[in-house]
């Protein structure tokens, strides 16, 4: 036994039409709709999963904000990690919208509240702001809403807003602001969480890749007097037995023509960014099988943009794996796969329960 805390682990609901049986061949019963992602959520929650990720596109799927508002009643323990794209939004509002989620979650065992962030350093639809300011932007967002969220009165004068505003009324349950996740691996994107957030978020990469990216982002947030946890967003696919698990990876893939892979790829918004580009690298120099290392397997990449491999193996490779990565300093898991409340079931009854895990603190 070691003294490390539990880690949080988290599963995924589909709201940007992204659940398949077989990748690349929608499905008209697994479209994002509230019935099906709310389904979703009621597995992972009954499933023992302790958050749930909302995520959240522009061009795909259905709204993360009222979304998590109407499943919030629904839920008696899990936690909501609700995916904002920041372009999109005005602080103050989103600040106040935050807020009155988190009390319609109502409060833990502890009496904390219920509801962390995902922040996504988005375009305002219809624009395209160049990397650095976009992620300036972001910085300006994170700090407006954490001062708003914690109770505190704001007078901000930035490069793009110009804000002299009192908290909102309603706070949320603690009175603070809830942990802020972000993901990014570009020079301007490291610099952003590094400044701003929690949580910081990693896809799929070799051991060595994760164990440096964690190395350069401990000293980033070092120089701004900060500390970060860590993140890894990755598919999983469990199966009794290791050929089982592979199989099913197989059968995966086994309706997607190269064509096809490529149109859904060029489609996502985030197709060009440096996260991207890292998982193209990583599918790239994988084995003829796709797998990158043991148990890594990028096949899903190739019909998917942004996290694009899964953990693929019996139960023992997989709690393995999960483990190795808390080994290196991960405290939180985004998980899912194909499709996603089948094999919620499946790692809820395989794997979970073999794992010390609990919502992060």
């Amino acid at each position: 036994m070691t003294d490390r805390a539990p880690c949080e682990i988290s599963w995924f609901s589909a709201l940007c039409d992204d659940d398949y049986e077989f990748l690349g061949q929608p499905d008209p019963k697994l479209q994002s709709s509230w019935e099906h992602c709310r389904d979703i959520v009621l597995q992972a929650e009954s499933g023992g999963f302790d958050n749930i990720l909302l995520p959240s596109g522009y061009a795909l799927g259905i709204d993360s904000t009222a979304f998590a508002a109407g499943i919030a009643p629904l839920l008696q323990r899990i936690r909501l990690l609700l995916a904002i794209r920041v372009g999109e939004m005005w602080p103050p509002q989103l600040a106040r919208q935050i807020a009155t989620i988190d009390r319609m979650l109502g409060a833990d065992g502890n009496g904390n509240g219920r509801l962390a962030i995902n922040i996504i350093s988005s375009d305002m639809p219809g624009e395209t702001l160049a990397s650095a300011p976009r992620y300036a932007r972001t910085v300006e967002a994170m700090h407006i809403l954490k001062t708003l969220l914690n109770g505190q009165p704001l007078d901000h004068d930035g490069e793009f807003w110009k804000l002299k505003v009192d908290p909102p009324r309603l706070g949320t349950l603690s009175g603070r602001a809830p942990q802020f996740y972000f993901g990014g691996l570009s020079e301007d994107a490291r610099e952003a969480a590094a400044k701003g957030c929690d949580v910081y978020l990693m896809w799929p990469d070799k051991q060595e890749a994760v164990a440096a990216i964690i190395a350069d982002m401990k000293a980033r947030a070092a120089k701004h007097g900060r500390t970060l946890r860590f993140g890894y967003r990755a598919h999983v696919i469990v199966r009794e037995t290791e050929a089982e698990a592979r199989a099913a990876a197989d059968r995966l893939l086994s309706k997607l023509d190269a064509e096809t892979g490529a149109a859904i790829r060029a489609k996502s918004l985030d197709s060009k960014s440096a996260g991207v580009a890292a998982q193209a690298a990583l599918r790239e120099g994988a084995g003829d099988d796709g797998y990158a290392e043991a148990n890594l397997w990028t096949g899903v990449g190739r019909a998917r943009s942004g996290c694009g491999a899964a953990i693929v193996g019996d139960p023992d490779q997989v709690l393995a794996k999960l483990e190795s990565y808390r080994a290196m300093g991960i405290e939180a898991f985004i998980l899912s796969g194909y499709p996603h409340a089948a094999e919620a079931d499946l790692f809820a009854r395989h794997v979970l329960p073999r794992i010390d895990h609990g919502p992060l603190g």
